[in-house]
């Protein structure tokens, strides 16, 4: 949470003339409910099991040729059957790192989109949790550091790290 996912998501998305999706809201849009009232009325289990689901959906239509650029929640890559499914897809998968105050900040900063976030209670809860799930992160193709960075340095630098060039034609899919 606050590593900027969907921010810098979105900008690779434009530099590489690519769509651009956030899993969570594929996964508002199959549920017909926010991420938080799954969490609420579901728990997390069934919230991981949609997240899964919907991941399975977005890399078969990969797989069928539709090309983007998907930003994943924050516990999607650590969980091992998604990991798997997106090692098998072989497709790269980014980690934005920053220091856990920055990201702590960040998220705060965000006061109205903070209240949504479940799993966001504490300073102290949220630095176990991305304590956590680090080393699962740190399975990525490639990590980025986005201490005070801007959002295009960042995208740019993903672009270039990984090789992708911007197309002249806008791609759908």
């Amino acid at each position: 949470m606050g590593a900027g996912k969907s921010s810098v998501g979105r900008a690779l998305g434009k530099l590489l003339n690519l769509d651009f999706e956030d899993l969570d809201d594929r996964i508002d849009r199959r549920e017909e409910r926010s991420i938080a009232e799954i969490f609420r009325t579901s728990g997390e289990a069934a919230f991981r099991r949609a997240e899964s689901a919907a991941l399975e959906e977005v890399l078969a239509e990969m797989r069928r040729g539709s090309r983007r650029v998907l930003a994943l929640g924050g516990g999607a890559f650590v969980q091992a059957q998604n990991a798997a499914a997106l090692k098998n897809a072989g497709l790269p998968v980014i980690f934005l790192d920053a220091p856990v105050e920055e990201l702590w900040r960040r998220c705060c900063r965000q006061a109205e989109e903070a209240a949504e976030r479940p799993l966001l209670r504490s300073a102290d809860e949220f630095r176990k949790l991305y304590e956590a799930r680090r080393s699962g992160y740190l399975q990525a193709s490639l990590t980025i550091d986005t201490a005070g960075r801007t959002i295009k340095a960042i995208a740019t630098e993903i672009a270039q790290t990984m090789g992708f060039r911007a197309s002249k034609t806008r791609r759908r899919g």
